[in-house]
């Protein structure tokens, strides 16, 4: 009796169809993007919190705008942006826009945790359930054709 390995290789090893393997690294491109959103908004949050710190509010003056620019948090935000904007236009030479910009929405829900559980802020339960439609709403879209 021999056993049918259509889905294996020549070691005996199972592989993923291509199409699986590549929705599933679109999925991670597309989720390492908005984790880089993510962590650059929380970066260029601290920077700023450091800025208003010493100046205050932010306001549009010489000074202002040189506390802002010579604020290393600031420049380390822009540049995870810059990562994050790199990571994204892998994504969308991979798929449609209306397939992958659903999920930048995910950006949100990293930072509604952040704000719990790092920042440790009080989050709102009306803001939970929100996040709640954000997730179905992304895992309905996951499901789709991605061409």
């Amino acid at each position: 009796m021999t056993e049918d390995r259509s889905d294996a290789t020549d070691d005996g090893r199972s592989s993923q169809h291509p199409r699986e393997t590549s929705h599933a690294m679109l999925i991670a491109l597309i989720l390492f993007s908005v984790t880089l959103a993510a962590v650059a908004q929380l970066t260029l949050k601290h920077g700023m919190d450091q800025v208003t710190a010493s100046s205050g509010a932010l306001r549009l003056t010489g000074e202002s705008v040189r506390d802002v620019v010579t604020t290393p948090s600031v420049w380390a935000g822009l540049f995870l942006f810059g990562l994050s904007a790199i990571v994204w236009l892998a994504v969308l030479s991979r798929t449609s826009l209306s397939f992958a910009y659903p999920f930048a929405s995910l950006t949100y829900v990293l930072i509604i945790l952040a704000d719990r559980f790092v920042l440790d802020q009080e989050v709102p339960a009306l803001r939970y359930a929100g996040v709640a439609f954000i997730i179905v709403g992304i895992v309905l879209v996951a499901q789709t054709r991605h061409v």
